[in-house]
């Protein structure tokens, strides 16, 4: 019965270790792009249904966008603000491209065409719903009760698995002297 029970805490315990792992690198990886890819999260509702507000969406950058693609990109005026658009047309004139994009559930095109040089990237897949857990990550309350508040209490348990190890070590040693 003992045994089951300690089985049962390691593999809680191992649980926490593996989301406190994924809500750190979530929180991490939004803010800067590894590999080309970027993982962002949707806030409006301009692209549903085919992507929920609060989906997370990951970007890999591409080397060229056709007609049709999802992608990501900067506003012109706030580049910290990011939007999710279908393109709906390319524009070519001389050496220089842009797109037109919309949102699937907008009546009409974007009033700006963009520029190659603001797509952050294309969208490969979205997870529904993950974004607004990453997006609390992000602040201050979300990373003390997503990330600290859960790598505290599997600090303070492992600081007891040493204790605990040592003081048996300790017993070992004292019966072979006796």
């Amino acid at each position: 019965m003992k045994r089951k029970k300690i089985n049962f805490w390691k593999t809680i315990t191992y649980i926490i270790y593996g989301l406190v792992i994924i809500f750190a690198f979530l929180a991490i990886s939004a803010k800067f792009s590894i590999g080309g890819i970027k993982l962002l999260v949707v806030k409006s509702g301009s692209m549903e249904p085919t992507i929920r507000t609060g989906s997370l969406v990951v970007d890999r950058t591409a080397k060229e966008y056709k007609e049709s693609d999802i992608i990501t990109f900067r506003s012109t005026n706030d580049p910290s603000n990011t939007t999710t658009h279908r393109i709906v047309g390319i524009e070519k004139q001389d050496n220089s491209v842009e797109f037109i994009t919309k949102g699937d559930a907008n009546d009409s095109n974007d009033p700006l065409k963009l520029n190659p040089d603001l797509i952050i990237g294309k969208v490969v897949f979205k997870i529904p719903y993950l974004g607004y857990i990453v997006a609390f990550a992000r602040t201050m309350p979300g990373l003390i009760i997503l990330v600290i508040i859960p790598a505290t209490i599997i600090i303070y348990d492992e600081i007891n698995n040493i204790k605990k190890e040592i003081i048996l070590r300790r017993k070992k040693g004292r019966k072979k002297i006796e």
